[in-house]
């Protein structure tokens, strides 16, 4: 043995007693999370190997399969709750004269690839990173990932958004068995494999199943650290609606030649309508759109102390001003948004066509906060598009409709889930917070909202119970986008975190 490797055993060794004997340090936990992380890269790299869009069943199937093996064997006990789709899975792991109960959530369904915009061999064939002189990010073989650079990446769709996180968790699960820690509460893991879909069937799943997924409070491994790459937590994320818009034109596309200054165009309709309800200011001009949000002096202090640095935001965006919502980042994700995510009329580049378009159509989101009514925001939104003069359905028009009216547009929504926010001094929130004081000695960037959504508002309202986000991952992960990654230092920091986790008692 060589007396780099007799060192660290000997380190080791001495860690486990302190950790037996509940006096853990962030040192200790640093050689746990090192030796950890290299011995579960081959596991991340079969989860990542497994195809995992939700809109594939039998893909999806494959990677329920993989969580039963991983958790079974971890002594958890698992099982599926059906659905009208794809199942969930809880897996659950309970330990003596334990008072408390944690549940634990994982997402395990990725976003769909386009696999030409990938620039490796394919999103579903993990390839190891690092960059060169130029900033190029060049592959290596993955057999170096055992001496790997914190900087390096691994590249692959879910890498961040989120079987990191699982991975990350099992391998702290087997760090806190070899080094005798044993948490006081019981653990219930709940794995959703629909996330990217809106979670549709969350819902209801915890409706019937209230006793089973009986907890006292939920912790949820997702999503990236603030852009400062410090530990964070998240006390609440934004809820989300959508909204599909179209509006019409001729039956079918006539040529502009013959048609135009005839044959309304539906894609200058549509533009109109939506320009309408915003403000030049990008503030959303609909009455009562933001009613019942304030910012307070206490809340404004809360937001105040996340080190955001509004400069380098816009720097990295691009962009020479914001939207007058609020007057920095933290305050404007503290509102309702309205936001067109896509747009289709007609066809454009190599496919362009001399045509009015027979129909315009636009994919709207609407992120939600605790104080606002979704329905409500929804009904607003509606209500103007028939102020503009729009007869509004919930399905295509018929011939008589057309002829009938001036304008014609189909309105149909679904509210996915609803904000939710938790207290800082909640116990879930001061336990989370003692465990990442005592795994990197300083406290966490405390985060009253983020501004994604997550689908846990159905966990929190139907079971009463609080919850925190706890991000691990890099924040320039690419994550729903081609070429996602995850930065191995994070990954290391990943297991550290849910290491000390385990270990603090409640």
């Amino acid at each position: 043995m060589m007396m780099k490797e007799c060192l660290l055993l000997l380190s080791l060794t001495f860690s486990f007693c302190q950790i037996n004997g509940q006096k853990i340090r962030s040192q200790d936990l640093n050689l746990l999370a090192e030796k950890h992380a290299k011995a579960s890269f081959q596991q991340l790299y079969d989860l990542l190997s497994i195809p995992n869009d939700a809109f594939n069943t039998e893909d999806i199937e494959k990677n329920v399969q993989w969580c039963e093996g991983a958790f079974q064997q971890r002594n958890f006990t698992t099982t599926r709750i059906e659905t009208d789709y794809v199942p969930l899975l809880l897996a659950e792991r309970k330990v003596k004269k334990a008072k408390k109960t944690v549940l634990i959530y994982l997402q395990i369904d990725g976003q769909p690839v386009d696999s030409s915009r990938w620039f490796q061999a394919s999103p579903y064939k993990p390839a190891l990173k690092r960059q060169n002189s130029s900033g190029e990010w060049e592959e290596i073989d993955w057999a170096n990932i055992e001496e790997y650079n914190d900087e390096w990446r691994i590249f692959a769709r879910s890498t961040s958004d989120s079987k990191g996180a699982v991975s990350m968790f099992l391998a702290a699960l087997d760090a806190a068995q070899e080094a005798g820690i044993t948490p006081n509460y019981n653990m219930k893991v709940i794995m959703d494999f629909e996330e990217e879909m809106g979670s549709p069937h969350l819902p209801e799943a915890v409706k019937k199943n209230k006793e089973l997924l009986k907890s006292d409070m939920l912790i949820i491994f997702d999503g990236p650290r603030h852009i400062t790459n410090q530990p964070t937590l998240s006390f609440g994320a934004r809820g989300i609606s959508t909204i599909t818009l179209t509006t019409y034109g001729p039956i079918v596309p006539q040529h502009s030649g013959h048609y135009g200054n005839y044959a309304p165009n539906p894609a200058f309709r549509l533009s109109q309508l939506l320009a309408s309800m915003k403000d030049e200011n990008g503030r959303v001009s609909i009455p009562g759109f933001y009613d019942g949000i304030s910012i307070d002096a206490e809340t404004a202090e809360i937001l105040k102390a996340v080190p955001d640095d509004e400069e380098a935001i816009r720097d990295r965006l691009q962009i020479g001003t914001i939207d007058n919502v609020g007057t920095y980042y933290q305050e404007a994700i503290q509102y309702p948004s309205l936001n067109i995510r896509g747009m289709q009329s007609g066809w454009i580049d190599k496919k362009v066509r001399t045509i009015i378009p027979g129909w315009a159509r636009a994919e709207i989101d609407v992120r939600l906060v605790l104080e606002s009514d979704p329905e409500r925001l929804i009904s607003l939104i509606k209500n103007h598009v028939q102020n503009q003069g729009y007869l509004v359905l919930d399905r295509e028009p018929t011939k008589e409709e057309r002829i009938a009216n001036k304008k014609v547009a189909t309105f149909n929504y679904e509210i996915s889930y609803q904000s939710f926010r938790t207290d800082f001094n909640s116990e879930v929130g001061v336990w989370l917070r003692k465990a990442i004081n005592t795994a990197f000695e300083k406290d966490p960037i405390m985060i009253r909202m983020s501004g994604g959504s997550i689908p846990i508002s159905p966990f929190v309202n139907t079971l009463g119970i609080p919850a925190v986000t706890v991000p691990t991952v890099n924040r320039d992960n690419n994550q729903h986008s081609p070429n996602e990654n995850i930065r191995l230092g994070n990954y290391r920091e990943g297991i550290k975190t849910m290491i000390a986790i385990l270990a603090e008692k409640l």
